[in-house]
């Protein structure tokens, strides 16, 4: 398949997650999101204000976090969340889940945590990105976490928050991909900081990756486009 600097670009969620970024630091970031023109800012939802005024008037996407980075806060906290960030100008949410409840095989727990934000997120036209936190799961619990999103309503599974102790995989993509309906999307996070990486993944059907290089990323895709070698890029 072949792709446009411009597919690539949309399939990137610029990722301002660091808990030491400065407000400056995050209008150095809206400013290379809005250049590159990607697919949306992922920001704490204390920036999200800030970040939806730095984006006015651009194709780029308000999203932020809810129950980050464990996911152990209540339910009520998470929709709490969610319905704030929606009112400061977020339309995609990045929710993690109960971890500790899928772990516990507390399945009940974890689909009603979920449903819960989907409902408060789809009632006002956000989408809802559910981060499984693979590193801490078997294989068995990845799948059984994947069916309990597209339960819930999930818009799309996500392997990670980047904080954990590893990151996606391209094993842990082909599973979600195969675990989940066409309905759901896949979204990949941790160690994607790489044109030939980012590629990859889009072949394996990830429609979006978290990405900190992303000016790198998109500037080699553009290389490989003027040097003829990369329509695919």
């Amino acid at each position: 398949m072949n792709y446009s600097v411009r597919d690539i670009a949309k399939m990137i969620d610029h990722s301002l997650l660091r808990p030491n970024l400065t407000d400056e630091d995050v209008r150095s970031g809206c400013a290379l999101a809005v250049k590159y023109d990607v697919a949306s800012v992922c920001c704490a939802p204390s920036q999200v204000p800030l970040v939806r005024g730095l984006l006015q008037g651009s194709d780029v996407k308000v999203s932020t976090v809810i129950g980050f980075p464990h996911g152990y806060n209540t339910t009520e906290t998470k929709v709490f969340e969610a319905e704030r960030a929606m009112d400061d100008g977020a339309t995609e949410l990045d929710m993690v889940m109960n971890v500790s409840r899928l772990l516990s095989r507390d399945y009940e727990y974890a689909e009603k945590d979920v449903r819960a934000v989907c409902e408060a997120a789809h009632g006002r036209g956000a989408i809802v990105k559910v981060i499984l936190e693979n590193c801490y799961l078997t294989d068995a619990l990845k799948e059984e976490g994947c069916r309990i999103c597209e339960r819930a309503g999930a818009d799309f599974v996500k392997t990670s928050t980047g904080f954990g102790s590893g990151g996606a995989t391209f094993a842990d993509l082909r599973l979600m991909r195969r675990t989940v309906s066409a309905r759901v999307r896949v979204k990949a996070a941790g160690g994607i900081r790489e044109l030939d990486t980012a590629l990859l993944c889009r072949e394996l059907g990830v429609e979006r990756f978290g990405c900190t290089t992303t000016a790198a990323v998109l500037d080699e895709a553009a290389r490989r486009v003027a040097a003829g070698s990369a329509d695919r890029a």
